[in-house]
């Protein structure tokens, strides 16, 4: 029995060894990657854009200070209708909220069997072979539409079409700082055709550039042909080869002189196979129950859940009339976002209404503001103010992890979405019903700030919200008529 007990200890030992260095390694790679010694954080808006056929590219600099502490890199694009987002993939997990517009998109995941397929025609095989039109088949395609949330691992291939009458606007962060990335803090897409620009070109006084970065600069300065896709850096021969097909379309993969950039124009329709959308979004909507546990049998790894509609008034968490809503999406309701480590949060304030101070306990924030304006103030760990101004449409702020943060609406309405670096982020409030300045005794208050018991109990008790609050449901109040104003906007949007 002793001996048993001396092999158990040894085990929890060596596991707990291990354990600590694996954390302490990532600690420091974040420490030395991170720094968030942040005097002042500023509301930014895109620092490049690069112009393509069908739509553009938006990016902040990824160097600035509050990214570097996140650990992340935001991008904005804009497909117009019947765009073609080239196909890519990246170093880095992505979470991608759609801003406006609908479309379809394919995440191409490997060793996944080609589920979508044409009616096979007899004698179809001997057309294959024979070099005749062969049936389509290809993965599983999805939709999107406005309010998705969608979920690209590090390393899987993708690609986005617009098939609306308005465009597509989808905002992006990259988590450089996720250990699925191996390769440095740097986000890096690899394309699989075209000739794209490097979307994240850093400023004169950012980082340094990375090598492949620094080769594609030189030859665009000297005008000299330009290739940046994966396929330039092989040999023709090589993927002739590889496809089983001649030179000439070997060079074409190559994709020199294509000056479309990485959003480039469908002419006529984009043919592939797929169910009614109302069919299939019925289908999303079944199987897609909020909060469902996995279990490994519901969802396998090919047919996996990648979206979750956040934008849908009726899917709210969090709801007060007066004020606005919450509505947030995690690994309990999307577990593909365990894989990933990343959650969000979509929020929506009416004039004058306050969410509450409080802090992120295990996640840095990236606020874009969607529509609207809103008064914001961060604070750090000295209590000095870090941010103290306007977040407006179409900008980002960065919340640090623990830093304290208040916002209020400006405006008619304030719209935002937070990307969270943690895929089960948690809040902790400083004011409201479900507080930790209401979890403390009103003794203990009266004490550490020498007030009187009565300022106390009124400190701990005189906001009854939990995470919303209006300042008309207290000095003018809420009629009835205005909060079905409020909620007939929410249904129009």
């Amino acid at each position: 029995m002793a001996k048993s007990s001396t092999v158990l200890l040894c085990l929890s030992l060596c596991l707990f060894a291990v354990l600590s260095h694996t954390c302490e390694g990532r600690q420091q790679w974040q420490q030395q990657g991170n720094e968030c010694q942040l005097d002042r954080i500023n509301a930014i808006e895109p620092d490049n854009r690069i112009q393509s056929e069908a739509g553009t590219i938006e990016t902040w600099n990824p160097s600035r200070e509050q990214f570097q502490c996140a650990g992340v890199a935001i991008v904005r694009r804009t497909i117009e209708p019947n765009g073609l987002l080239l196909p890519s993939y990246s170093n880095t997990p992505q979470l991608v909220y759609i801003v406006q517009g609908r479309g379809h998109t394919g995440i191409m995941f490997p060793g996944c069997p080609e589920t979508f397929e044409e009616p096979q025609q007899q004698g179809g095989q001997q057309q294959f072979q024979t070099g005749g039109s062969a049936q389509d088949q290809h993965q599983k395609i999805r939709t999107f539409r406005e309010g998705d949330i969608i979920a690209i691992p590090a390393g899987v291939a993708h690609w986005c079409h617009n098939d609306g009458n308005e465009p597509v606007i989808a905002v992006t962060v990259h988590d450089t700082s996720s250990h699925l990335n191996q390769l440095d803090n740097n986000p890096r897409n690899f394309y699989l055709a075209g000739n794209p620009e490097d979307e994240f070109q850093q400023s004169q006084q950012g980082g340094r550039l990375s090598r492949g970065q620094d080769e594609r600069r030189k030859r665009r300065q000297g005008g000299s042909t330009t290739c940046n896709n994966l396929f330039c850096g092989m040999d023709s021969s090589f993927i002739a080869e590889a496809f089983n097909i001649d030179e000439n379309l070997a060079r074409k993969l190559q994709g020199e002189n294509d000056n479309r950039g990485s959003i480039i124009r469908i002419e006529g329709q984009l043919e592939f196979v797929r169910p009614p959308r109302r069919a299939q979004e019925e289908r999303q909507e079944q199987g897609g129950g909020r909060y469902q546990l996995a279990n490994g049998v519901e969802e396998t790894f090919c047919s996996m859940r990648l979206k979750e509609n956040i934008g849908d008034p009726s899917r709210a968490d969090i709801f007060t009339p007066e004020a606005g809503r919450i509505t947030t999406v995690n690994s309990h309701n999307l577990p593909v976002l365990r894989w990933i480590q990343m959650s969000a949060e979509r929020g929506v304030l009416y004039n004058e209404a306050m969410r509450l101070p409080h802090w992120n306990l295990n996640a840095h924030s990236i606020i874009y503001a969607i529509r609207g304006q809103a008064r914001v103030q961060i604070v750090n760990e000295n209590g000095n103010s870090v941010f103290d101004g306007e977040l407006r449409e179409g900008q980002v702020l960065t919340v640090p992890q623990n830093f304290a943060v208040v916002k209020r609406c400006e405006s008619d309405r304030f719209e935002w979405v937070s990307f969270k670096t943690n895929d089960n982020a948690m809040v902790n409030s400083i004011a409201g019903r479900t507080s930790a300045i209401r979890a403390i005794p009103a003794d203990v208050l009266a004490n550490a700030w020498r007030v009187s018991p009565e300022e106390a109990r009124r400190l701990k008790f005189n906001r009854q919200e939990t995470h919303l609050a209006s300042s008309r449901s207290q000095s003018k109040g809420w009629t009835g008529r205005n909060v079905v104003k409020e909620l007939v906007k929410d249904l129009l949007m």
